[in-house]
């Protein structure tokens, strides 16, 4: 560790926060280009001059670094760190956990309002000027069970939200339990740090129990080797015909061709899918053209949100000033997950 390290920044920044983190210890603060896109290299020397480095997505030519110490990555995901061999080299890993909760969540709300209250009908009746009052239009949200499929910060801000609005919340985890979680980066005020809002925790054996019942489903899992494809056919089949399947979290946990032919043979009712197999999804696929499937571009929580520098430059400053101390960083992924499992 270095007392006041030298910090690389691979992201379009604000002046204000590059001042912030020279209070928070940094001993130089270098600018290099945005790695938001693949396959971007960074002059070596620049590489080479970081303890530290901010981004999303590493340099194409960072195999080549032989300095940094520890990745802040902007972004809650972190499948882009797979196969650099990070832990071999003694690289620590932070990701953004805490960055993105609240717009997923409403992103959550809305979709769930959408498809409870019909709302799409109510969009089509309007463009054939159909004054129709039916009782589906006018059903309530409130008491609807829902179930986080895992119980990161995004499933837990929505937690908050959604026992507001009074609906069950239910969740399935690794171990069957929820816990605290004191060294994660959380908004103020937002999510559930002590885990305590679910009514019902779940473990994998019961995965039955748990899907059987709900009203909605929201993936919200990061993806590993262990949880790609965890939604397949028998686990959508294990839906009830009316429940409603969110993913703002990463396509590759659920099934590609079993997600198609569930929705084409209408297993359950209806899917909201923020994450998708292709970027950007090609005009062809299927998804686009069926009626019981609301696409949105990657847009529940991105680094257009007007709230992302000050967010991530938050989490990056407070972990800064732990790094400098020797204490333990905010959202630091284990060897585990640095490797993909």
């Amino acid at each position: 560790m270095t007392s006041h390290p030298n910090v690389l920044i691979l992201l379009d920044s604000k002046p204000q926060f590059i001042e912030q983190l020279h209070h928070a210890g940094a001993n130089e603060v270098l600018l290099g280009p945005s790695t938001e896109v693949a396959g971007v290299p960074v002059d070596r020397d620049l590489l080479n001059a970081a303890d530290c480095l901010l981004c999303e997505l590493l340099p194409s030519n960072f195999d080549e670094c032989t300095t940094v110490k520890w990745i802040q990555l902007t972004s809650a995901g972190y499948s882009q760190i797979f196969g650099h061999s990070l832990v071999e080299r003694g690289i620590r890993v932070t990701n953004g956990l805490g960055n993105f909760d609240i717009p997923m969540a409403e992103w959550n709300v809305m979709m769930m309002i959408l498809w409870h209250r019909h709302l799409l009908e109510m969009l089509d009746n309007q463009k054939k000027a159909s004054f129709d009052r039916a009782a589906r239009f006018q059903s309530e949200l409130r008491g609807s069970v829902v179930g986080f499929y895992g119980y990161g910060g995004m499933a837990r801000e929505t937690a908050r939200q959604l026992r507001q609005m009074g609906l069950e919340i239910w969740t399935l985890t690794r171990n069957g339990k929820t816990k605290s979680r004191p060294l994660t980066y959380c908004v103020p005020g937002t999510g559930d740090p002590e885990g305590t809002l679910p009514h019902r925790v779940f473990s994998p054996d019961q995965k039955g129990e748990f899907l059987s019942v709900l009203d909605y489903l929201i993936m919200a899992m990061p993806i590993t080797n262990a949880t790609a494809g965890m939604m397949g056919e028998t686990e959508l089949k294990m839906l009830k015909p009316s429940a409603v399947l969110l993913n703002p979290a990463r396509a590759g946990l659920i099934d590609e061709q079993s997600l198609i032919r569930c929705m084409k043979e209408q297993w359950i009712r209806g899917a909201a899918i923020d994450v998708h197999y292709a970027y950007p999804l090609p005009p062809e696929h299927p998804l686009w053209s069926l009626p019981n499937v609301v696409l949105t571009p990657h847009i529940s929580g991105s680094s257009l949100s007007p709230h992302f520098q000050e967010r991530i430059f938050d989490i990056f400053s407070n972990n800064l000033k732990r790094y400098c101390a020797g204490e333990p960083l905010l959202n630091e992924l284990t060897p585990e997950q640095i490797q993909g499992n």
